[in-house]
C-alpha cells in the first residue's frame, strides 16, 4: 500500500485530479449497466410474483440452490453479444450503426449532473436541470435515425410513432419541470434538493403533487414502456423502430437505453419531488439521528419505489390505443400543467407556502 501511495504522489496534481474524475464516471456507468442487468431480473420476478409464476429460476450463481435465477442477466447479455449483427443490405450501414451509439450516449450522458448525495455529483453545474431536457430531448434522434436508416416501411412507421408520443410527453415534462425550477428558485440539482430540506412536508410532492404524477407518467411513456408500449407496432407484427437490428446493437439501441431512462426518470423524480438524498424523518428526529441523516440510501429507496412502480404498471394495466395516448400527451397533461403553473405562479406573487422567502 505504501509503494503504491508513493508511486501516486509522484503523479502530477493535474493528472491525479483527471485520473480520479475518469474513475468517477467508470464507475457511475457500470454501475448504471449493472443496475440495468438485475432491473431485468427483478422486473421479470416481481411481475411473476403478481401473477403467481415463479420467473426465471434455472440459472443459478454458482450452482447454489438460494441463488436461482440470479445469473439470468448474464445468460441473457451473453446471448445478445454472441448473437449475428445482421446489416440489411440496402440500410444506409453508417447510420445504421451510429443510431444505437446516439441512445445509449443520450441515455448515459444525463447522469454526469445527478446528484447522488451531498458530497457526491460528477458534474454539479448551475444548468442541470437545462441538461437534463436537452440530452433527453437528443435521444429521439437515435430512434428517428434507427428507423431511416434500417431502409424499411415498417422501422420507419414504428420510429415517426416513437416520435410523436416522445415529443408529446416530452412537452407536459418539461412543464412540470419547470413548476420544480420556479420552487427552488435554480437549475442546479444539487440546489433543487437542498431546497427541499426541512421536513417531507417541504419536499416538492406536497404543493407540486399534479406535476409529480404528469412528470413519472410522461416518463413512462418517453420510455416506451406498458401501457405506453404501442411504438413496438405489434399490429404489424413487427418491433418497430429497431425491427432490423439483433445482437449487441439490438442490445445497445433498445434494451440498455430503455432500462437505463427507467432508472434515470426513477431518479430524477426522487431528486425533483421527494427530496433526493434528504431523509423522511428530518424534522421529526433530532439532527444528530443516524435515521435523519441525509444519504444515498434514502435517494435508493425512493429510487427503488419509483422502479415499483414501473413494473407495477406492466403488470396489471392495459395497453392503450395509440389515439388514446396521444390524446393524455396533447389535450390532458400540457393543460392540467400549463393550469398548475398558473396556480404556482399565483403562490409565488403572494408568498404562500415555500415561495414566501421570494420576492
Amino acid at each position: 500500500m505504501s509503494t503504491i501511495l508513493a508511486y501516486w504522489n509522484q503523479i502530477p496534481l493535474y493528472l491525479q485530479h483527471l485520473i480520479i474524475v475518469f474513475a468517477e464516471i467508470v464507475g457511475v456507468m457500470m454501475t448504471v449497466v449493472v443496475s440495468v442487468a438485475f432491473l431485468t431480473l427483478i422486473e421479470r420476478k416481481i411481475i411473476g410474483w403478481m401473477q403467481i409464476r415463479i420467473g426465471p429460476n434455472q440459472i443459478r450463481m454458482f450452482g447454489l440452490p438460494f441463488l436461482k435465477g440470479v445469473a439470468q442477466p448474464f445468460a441473457d447479455v451473453i446471448k445478445l453479444l454472441l448473437k449475428e449483427v445482421l446489416l440489411p443490405a440496402k440500410a444506409d450501414k453508417v447510420v445504421f450503426l451510429l443510431a444505437p451509439l446516439i441512445a445509449l450516449t443520450t441515455a448515459l450522458a444525463v447522469w454526469a449532473v445527478v446528484p447522488f448525495s451531498p458530497v457526491f455529483v460528477l458534474a454539479d453545474v448551475d444548468a442541470g436541470l437545462l441538461f437534463v431536457l436537452a440530452m433527453t430531448s437528443l435521444g429521439v434522434y437515435g430512434i428517428i435515425l434507427a428507423g431511416w436508416a434500417s431502409n424499411s416501411k415498417y422501422a420507419m412507421l414504428g420510429a415517426m410513432r416513437s416520435a410523436a408520443q416522445i415529443v408529446a410527453y416530452e412537452i407536459a415534462m418539461g412543464f412540470a419541470l419547470v413548476g420544480v425550477l420556479m420552487a427552488a428558485g435554480s437549475l442546479n440539482l444539487s440546489d433543487i434538493v437542498r431546497a427541499q430540506s426541512g421536513s417531507m412536508l417541504t419536499w416538492n410532492m406536497v404543493l407540486l403533487f399534479p406535476l409529480m404524477i404528469i412528470y413519472f407518467i410522461s416518463g413512462i411513456a418517453e420510455t416506451n414502456r406498458a401501457p405506453f408500449d404501442v411504438v413496438e407496432g405489434e399490429s404489424e407484427i413487427v418491433a418497430g423502430f429497431h425491427v432490423e437490428y439483433s445482437g449487441a446493437s439490438f442490445a445497445t439501441l433498445f434494451a440498455l437505453p430503455e432500462y437505463a431512462n427507467m432508472i434515470l426518470v426513477a431518479t430524477l423524480a426522487a431528486v425533483l419531488f421527494m427530496g433526493g438524498w434528504l431523509s423522511p424523518f428530518q424534522g421529526l428526529l433530532s439532527d444528530t439521528s443516524l435515521l435523519a441523516q441525509p444519504s444515498f440510501l434514502w435517494l435508493f429507496v425512493k429510487i427503488c419505489w419509483f422502479l415499483f412502480c414501473f413494473l407495477w404498471f406492466r403488470a396489471t394495466f392495459p395497453r392503450y390505443r395509440y389515439d388514446q395516448i396521444m390524446r393524455l400527451g396533447w389535450k390532458v397533461f400540457i393543460p392540467l400543467t400549463l393550469v398548475w403553473l398558473i396556480v404556482e405562479c399565483g403562490m409565488v406573487w403572494m408568498r404562500i407556502g415555500p415561495w414566501s422567502h421570494f420576492g
